[in-house]
């Protein structure tokens, strides 16, 4: 019975000891009391907006982190520790007022298609907070703020016309021009326009549509319900064009943004995620980025998606469209 004294006496000491030892600057984390008030950061944001953001993503993602007792605690402290390190490095809140509007509206619909997704806030994080998990309500809020700060504005029709004209020149242009191949490497495919239209997105956030095609090996694999994984063979194009509105309050194509490919290959692309990623830029389709490196900027857009094999959108079903025919 002695024994057992000394032993659990020793496990307590040792206990307290330990929580002497902590990740380097955790103390300089700015602590705040759950009752004190916390500084606005997002002046350009409605307060009621800004709550919902507070709660749920400024202890990671703005220099106001508010620890709770617990936190403090080894091990969590050093979990804890690497989810603000992390978190501030990927978006941090407290630099929101540096960023011009367009920036902001940016970074909000990235927030929104995060926690959409279910990435964020981490499920490990709002196991011990709670207070921390966003409904589907305050996600409503956030969908319906941001859609009201959109500029759905009406184009002049001649722009219309002429942007249709360079439309139809564009696609001629591409096919006969010479293009560069990207910095990792991917040659451009210039018939994708000739593959099937597979589904579309309306980037609300900086008004621009997507068109997004899809070669025979994804075709035949959405028609048979084999997409995830993807086969290898598949290849995507997703081509943008900034939106242009009629006087009908129609969306129509308007300048040619860009065009993305993702390349299914699980040996050649192994250290990517089994995708080859590659984009064009402009009408003059200059391959994009500075360095092979861009890559890790597409896998990172494709992260919350990784349980749908890093394709975010949902293809049509090719099968009712064809028996419509």
């Amino acid at each position: 019975m002695k024994k057992i004294k000394f032993l659990i006496l020793g496990l307590l000491v040792s206990f307290i000891l330990i929580q002497f030892i902590k990740p380097d600057k955790f103390e300089t984390y700015t602590a705040i009391n759950e009752n004190s008030e916390y500084n606005k950061l997002l002046t350009s944001v409605p307060d009621s907006i800004e709550l919902i953001i507070k709660n749920s993503c400024y202890d990671c993602h703005s220099n106001q982190t508010n620890l709770q007792w617990f936190d403090k605690i080894i091990p969590i402290n050093f979990v804890v520790d690497s989810h603000i390190k992390e978190g501030r490095k990927a978006l941090n809140f407290s630099n929101f007022d540096s960023l011009n509007s367009k920036q902001v509206s940016a970074k909000l619909f990235y927030s929104l298609n995060k926690a959409l997704s279910g990435e964020m806030p981490l499920p490990s994080y709002t196991l011990a907070h709670s207070k921390s998990k966003i409904t589907n309500k305050e996600l409503q809020q956030i969908k319906s703020y941001l859609l009201s700060i959109s500029e759905r504005k009406l184009t002049d029709s001649i722009q219309i016309v002429k942007n249709s004209i360079e439309y139809y020149q564009l696609l001629d242009k591409k096919i006969k021009q010479q293009v560069k191949p990207t910095l990792n490497g991917i040659e451009y495919i210039p018939d994708y326009q000739e593959w099937k239209a597979v589904s579309t997105t309306d980037r609300f956030d900086n008004r621009s549509m997507r068109v997004i095609y899809a070669n025979d090996v994804a075709v035949k694999a959405i028609e048979t319900g084999k997409i995830n994984p993807w086969p290898n063979g598949t290849v995507f194009a997703k081509a943008a064009w900034a939106q242009q509105i009629d006087n009908n309050e129609i969306i129509r194509l308007g300048n040619f943004i860009q065009v993305e490919y993702m390349i299914k290959d699980t040996e050649k692309y192994a250290s990517t995620d089994s995708w080859g990623w590659a984009r064009w830029r402009g009408d003059e389709l200059k391959p994009y980025g500075s360095d092979a490196l861009f890559v890790n900027e597409c896998i990172t857009c494709h992260k919350p998606v990784e349980k749908y094999d890093y394709v975010f959108t949902a293809p049509l079903n090719l099968n009712v469209l064809n028996s419509s025919k």
